[in-house]
């Protein structure tokens, strides 16, 4: 299994990023893929996830709103449109995988439930 994500860099607080995360060796189909964050000198937190089967989506409180996931099983890719981004926003991105739906509520467990994960894109939000 292997996760790319590309799409991070500077961005201007209120200004928009999309970030992407290209999956391969695994049946796409079967995974939901989450994105997670971790800034400076704080724990790694999830984002938002979204599932394989009918595309639900769950989101963290502090994004809500703000970002988007969606996928392309045809591209073997989801991505996460952040708009509105804020200062707090600053951290490195990281897409994870799992089989089956994504959890119903995300949280400091979330974390432990995935296996597979990629190297992660800096998203840094500045004036």
């Amino acid at each position: 299994v292997r996760l790319v994500e590309s799409g991070g860099g500077l961005a201007q607080p209120g200004g928009s990023l999309r970030l992407s995360c290209a999956a391969s060796g695994l049946p796409f189909d079967d995974y939901n893929i989450a994105w997670f964050r971790q800034a400076p000198g704080k724990e790694r937190e999830a984002v938002s996830c979204i599932s394989s089967e009918n595309g639900r989506t769950v989101y963290a409180d502090l994004v809500e709103g703000r970002f988007t996931i969606t996928r392309d099983n045809a591209e073997n890719t989801v991505y996460l449109q952040m708009s509105d981004l804020k200062s707090e926003d600053t951290a490195i991105y990281y897409c994870a995988t799992d089989v089956g739906p994504c959890s119903d509520i995300l949280g400091p467990w979330t974390e432990s439930e995935y296996d597979y994960w990629g190297r992660g894109t800096q998203v840094t939000v500045s004036s």
